[in-house]
This record gives C-alpha cells, sequence and structure tokens, in this order.
C-alpha cells in the first residue's frame, strides 16, 4: 500500500474523493487531509506519505508553494496537482518542480480511479527496479573495477602522497578532488525481512550489492566518488563544497536518502557515519576514522540512523587511532559502551595474558598500548583533565592488581565522556534556542537553517532537541512565537496584523488560528481580556 495525502481549502472536494473513490482496492492508504499546504508540512515533520494530491489555489500556501517545498526535502514524494486554472505558466511552474501529474478540474471519479493505476503503475516500476534481485545479480559482475576500488580504499584509509594521488587520479580518469572534502562509511546493520535470503549464504551478496545499486545511483547523480571496503563496508567519498555548512548540509540529505530508499524498497536498514570535513586529499584518513568513529554510536544510539562525527563527539581534534584491534575494540567500548562491557573485556585481556606466561617486560608493554587507547579517547574528546599516565603501571606488583586499576580507570574516562558528551549536546541545543529567539520574527525559518547553524544532522538535531527541550523543533518555534504575541498584545496597542509579522507571520488569519490554537481564543479576545482585568 501507498499513502496519500490530500490538500484542498474545500472541505467538500475532500470529503468528496474520500467517499467515491476505494482508495485501497486502488492499492492507497488515505492517511491525511487537510485544507492547507503549511499544515502538511508541520505533519510530514514525523509522517511523510508517497502521494500528495493538492489543489493549487490555498490560502496560506498553494499547490506550487507546497511543491517547492516537499521537492527540496523529500524529492522522493510524487505530487499531483489538482486546478481550475488552465494557463501555460502554471503548467510551465509544475514542470520545473518536478510534478508528476498536473490535471484541470473538475475531474470525475472514473478520472480519478484512472489516474490513480497510473501512478501505481510508475511506483511499482521503482519498486520492481528496486527489488529485481536476479537483475542485480546481473549487474554485480559489471561493477567498478576492482583496482579502483582498491585505490580509492589506500587513499581514504592509509592516506597517500599529493603526487601519488594526482597520477593515480590521471590513471582511473578520475577529476581531481576539490576541496572542502569529507568521507562518508555506510554499514548495513542487518538484512531485516530478507534475514532467511542472507543466511543461505549465497544471496547475502546480491543483497549488499543492491545496497550499493542505491548508492551508486545517488552518488552518480550527485558526482562523487563511491566504492566497497573489504570489510563490506560502502564508502561516499565527497567534494566540492567551500564551506563546511554546505558539505555538511549535502552530506546529511544524501545520507537521509540513502537511509530512506533503502529501508523502503530493500526491506532492512542501514547506518550511516559522516566524518570530519578535511582541506585536501591527503588529510581523507582523518575524515575516514571520524566517520568509523561516529558509526561505533549506533550500539548507544540504535540502528537505521545517520550518525555524524560533529553530532556525537564534536569537533573531534583528530590523531591517529590504535591499529590493534583488541585496544580499537576497548576505545570504542569505553566511549558507548556499558562499563559491564568494558570491566569484561579488561578481564578477558588480563586472562589472555596470564595465560601466554609472557616475560614481564612484554605484559608491561601490552598493558601500555591498553592504557594509550584510554589516554587517546580523552585527547580526542578534549578530557585534558582525565588524566592517565602509562607509568602508573609500574606502582603495581600484580597483574591481578593492574586489571583492577585499569577498571577504575576505564570507569572515570566513561564518566568523563557522558558528561563532556551531555554538555555538548546540551550547549547545542541551547544555541539552537537562542537561535530561535533571535529570529523567530523570520517567516521563512527552517529546521535546515537551525541545523546549519549548529552543524548539526536534522535525524540528530530532531531526537536530541526533543529530548532536552520536551518539545519538537515547530512546537518549540510556535510556543516563542506566542508567547512574543501575547507580551504585543497586553503591551502595544500594535493592530493584529503588525503583531502577526512582528512574529514571524505574514497571513494574519493563519496566525489567528494558531494562536486560538495555542491560547484558547483568538488574538482580539485575548486582548480584550487583558482590559477587562486591568479595569478590574
Amino acid at each position: 500500500m501507498y499513502n496519500v495525502f490530500i490538500v484542498d481549502d474545500e472541505a467538500v472536494v475532500r470529503d468528496g474523493l474520500k467517499r467515491t473513490i476505494n482508495w485501497q482496492e486502488h492499492g492507497f492508504e488515505l492517511v491525511g487531509d487537510f485544507a492547507n499546504g503549511r499544515e502538511v508540512l508541520e505533519v510530514m515533520e514525523h509522517t511523510v506519505p508517497d502521494v500528495i494530491i493538492s489543489d493549487i489555489s490555498m490560502p496560506f500556501m498553494d499547490g506550487l508553494e507546497l511543491a517547492a517545498a516537499v521537492v527540496r526535502k523529500y524529492p522522493y514524494v510524487k505530487i499531483i496537482i489538482l486546478t481550475g486554472f488552465d494557463e501555460f505558466e502554471y503548467a510551465q511552474q509544475a514542470i520545473r518542480l518536478k510534478v508528476s501529474d498536473f490535471i484541470l478540474k473538475p475531474i470525475t471519479a472514473h478520472e480519478m480511479r484512472e489516474l490513480l493505476q497510473k501512478v501505481k503503475r510508475e511506483m511499482d516500476e521503482v519498486t520492481r527496479q528496486h527489488e529485481d534481485l536476479s537483475r542485480l545479480y546481473s549487474q554485480l559482475k559489471q561493477s567498478l573495477p576492482l583496482l579502483k576500488e582498491r585505490f580509492l580504499e589506500r587513499l581514504v584509509v592509509n592516506g597517500l602522497k599529493a603526487p601519488e594521488i594526482a597520477e593515480r587520479f590521471q590513471y582511473f580518469g578520475l577529476n581531481p578532488l576539490a576541496p572542502l572534502q569529507l568521507v562518508m562509511v555506510v554499514d548495513i546493520d542487518d538484512f531485516g525481512e530478507r534475514q532467511i535470503l542472507s543466511d543461505r549464504g549465497g544471496d547475502t551478496e546480491i543483497l549488499r550489492y543492491a545496497a550499493f545499486n542505491v548508492l551508486e545511483e545517488i552518488a552518480g547523480r550527485e558526482d562523487q566518488l563511491l566504492f566497497r571496503t573489504r570489510e563490506e563496508r560502502i564508502v561516499l567519498l565527497l567534494a566540492g563544497e567551500p564551506e563546511e555548512s554546505a558539505l555538511y548540509e549535502q552530506a546529511y540529505r544524501i545520507a537521509e536518502e540513502v537511509r530512506y530508499y533503502i529501508d523502503k524498497f530493500l526491506k532492512f536498514t542501514v547506518s550511516i557515519g559522516v566524518g570530519q570535513a578535511v582541506r585536501n586529499a591527503e588529510e581523507l584518513p582523518v575524515s575516514y576514522a571520524n566517520a568509523l568513529s561516529a558509526l561505533d554510536y549506533r550500539f548507544l544510539l540504535g540502528k537505521n540512523r545517520v550518525l555524524s562525527i560533529l553530532d556525537v563527539e564534536g569537533r573531534p581534534a583528530g590523531g591517529t587511532q590504535p591499529r590493534n584491534d583488541w585496544d580499537r575494540q576497548l576505545a570504542s567500548a569505553v566511549k558507548t559502551g556499558s562499563l559491564q562491557d568494558v570491566r569484561q573485556l579488561i578481564q578477558e585481556f588480563v586472562a589472555d595474558l596470564k595465560e601466554s606466561m609472557a616475560p614481564l617486560d612484554s605484559s608491561i608493554l601490552h598493558i601500555q598500548k591498553v592504557i594509550l587507547s584510554l589516554v587517546n579517547a580523552t585527547q580526542e574528546l578534549g578530557l585534558e583533565d582525565c588524566r592517565i599516565q602509562l607509568t602508573d603501571v609500574y606502582k603495581f606488583k600484580t597483574l591481578d592488581e593492574i586489571g583492577s586499576w585499569l577498571e577504575e580507570s576505564a570507569a572515570s574516562v566513561m564518566t568523563a565522556i557522558a558528561d563532556n558528551r551531555n554538555h555538548y549536546t546540551l550547549a547545542q541545543v541551547r544555541k539552537a534556542a537562542e537561535y530561535i529567539e533571535t529570529h523567530y520574527s523570520q517567516e521563512k525559518i527552517s529546521l535546515q537553517d537551525i541545523c546549519r547553524h549548529v552543524l548539526m544532522s536534522t535525524s540528530y538535531f530532531s531526537l536530541v532537541f526533543k529530548q532536552h527541550t520536551g518539545e519538537t523543533f515547530v512546537e518549540y518555534l510556535t510556543r516563542v512565537r506566542m508567547d512574543k504575541a501575547k507580551e504585543l498584545l497586553q503591551h502595544t496597542a500594535l493592530k493584529l496584523y503588525e503583531i502577526a509579522g512582528k512574529v514571524g507571520y505574514g497571513d494574519p488569519n493563519y496566525f489567528s488560528i494558531l494562536f486560538k490554537k495555542h491560547a484558547g481564543m483568538t488574538p482580539r479576545e485575548y486582548r480584550e481580556r487583558l482590559a477587562k482585568e486591568r479595569q478590574a
């Protein structure tokens, strides 16, 4: 079933469409009907339909304005415009906005059914193309040449010098990378409904290639580099945006689109780590390491998410990560796991050292590598007050004593990391709230504006903003505007339309509707009640 929104300011039209069309018979479910475009955009913050059928002439926001806003943020949603205006100019605007259909009113029930059948066939074909595993299997043999993939992997994992980068790019026919640059890493969480297929073994690679195929289409459209690593991850290398905010915005947009398409069409989920922006190709390993560190937070925050290193750790200082697998596992557990997990890791490490019967000097070196991994974890996050010294190991006489000290030190680091993360997140939420308090009078202020200001992805920002404020961005902005409106109604003689403009609403009628919904009375009634209270 495909979900549908109907948008028309005439209630009789909406009721007629609901009553005369058997939506489920045509493969659709009508999940909402609205009187204007603004209501639709507010609802789409948490519920995104597959199809929007909208009138062109409506108050507050017309159909073409709605289409433009939806296309910018949700390019995968199909839009059908219904209009009584038979003018070439409207048709031209609809074509520019990539509207699916532009239909003249009046439209009969029979015509609407035919239109729905046509739209369903188109959407079924898109679904079929993404789900046709046999087609994907044949395309698997035509994937990117192995040498090119291995070169790109070396570039972002190990790093290369500028002369070799230039030579290899020319050899593979790749355009030089313009600054700024950023690495995104896509990792499959699990195969969801297709887990039974993947358990057979032979189908696992087909499903992985299906995910790669989705990214390949998007990377081709965005003119960006894409490859797979030997760890079965998919890496997207973004370059060309001169401003950090623009590069991060592009990364978050692409990542959300990838996550949506794989979940929607392939029926399994991925998590996406977004690294730090760097100035040149020689620094790409820093961004790649950041992206992997961001992916580690999947354990804490859950699957099917876009995780930016700036979201979870702020701006990292950079540096080389420990190469030893155990050290990396411990550092990851310290940053994202439970204290019980960390203690178990340390106990296993101590047990392995005992079993190896290694000489004292060798054991001390192994232990100092573990300490170094904890030191690196604190330095990456700028936790200068949480100090652990490599020489502390010499204070103890037995391996068991060192193990207990390591557990205490790890617990101290974990507490400092949690405090730092909460402090950073709270600071960003406060920064966003201050931005809203300062710019509430701007009619076009949006969630994307806030996220650009605080350099956070929309999905992670929405999560932490609701956690810290108890309100969504739209709810918080509306409350601020209504509180400011109440102050103006109480302390000024401004006309209602002037007050509406000062709190960010160009349409006084829409302002009055929201004010009554918020305060339980119209602005005029609120001002009159205040006047009576002063006289009493």
